[in-house]
């Protein structure tokens, strides 16, 4: 009889398998055995076990039954009134418009986009409220404010970002000023230094004999 070499192997699994069912058959009798010869002990009462408490987890349930508020959106219809008035050169009514519209929205974005438009109109030379200054503070300041700009509108942002214009523009003209007063005040040192040189020179010619 012939036998290969899985057969081998499988002959061997089988008495393996067997050997481990044997012993463990053989455990099981011996703990029977010991359950059974064991003395028993009269208890007085048999003591009922504790009740073993409930564990609940307060874990957050799907978002299906979540009972949330929708999301509000603003009502652009002043800020697009105050655009209106602005491009028709309504510096004062579109002013109002932006007010009406940051007092009616009342939260953080709306009072931005109302600020921002409002410094807007004060940096146009042909608004009754120009005031450079004025606008390039409202700027710096509504820069440090923290809200969503990218929620805002996208003609305040327009607007927003010609103010950066404005004010890098601004700062470089003070620059420049600054830099020619201080060119014209060494000018005027050079021309009195100048001035005294040619009365020295004249003084000492008319003094020769």
């Amino acid at each position: 009889m012939r036998y290969t070499l899985s057969s081998v192997f499988a002959k061997e699994a089988q008495l393996s398998a067997s050997l481990r069912i044997g012993l463990a058959l053989t455990g099981l009798l011996l703990l029977l055995q010991g359950c059974a010869s064991a003395p028993e002990v009269e208890t007085a009462a048999e003591e009922s076990p504790e009740p073993v408490p409930e564990l609940t987890l307060n874990l957050p349930e799907g978002t299906e039954d979540c009972a949330c508020p929708p999301a509000v959106e603003s009502d652009y219809t002043f800020l697009e009134k105050g655009f209106s008035a602005l491009v028709a050169g309504e510096h004062i009514e579109a002013v109002q418009y932006f007010q009406r519209y940051k007092r009616l929205e009342s939260s953080p974005l709306a009072d931005w986009e109302a600020d921002i438009a409002i410094a807007y109109d004060s940096m146009l030379p042909a608004s009754p409220f120009y005031d450079p200054q004025a606008a390039r503070k409202a700027y710096e300041a509504l820069a440090l404010r923290d809200v969503q700009v990218e929620a805002a509108h996208e003609k305040v942002l327009m607007m927003r970002d010609a103010l950066a214009t404005f004010v890098a523009m601004d700062r470089e003209i003070n620059r420049l000023e600054s830099d020619n007063a201080i060119v014209r005040e060494d000018l005027a040192k050079r021309e009195e230094a100048l001035k005294r040189l040619r009365e020295l020179t004249l003084g000492q010619k008319e003094a020769r004999p």
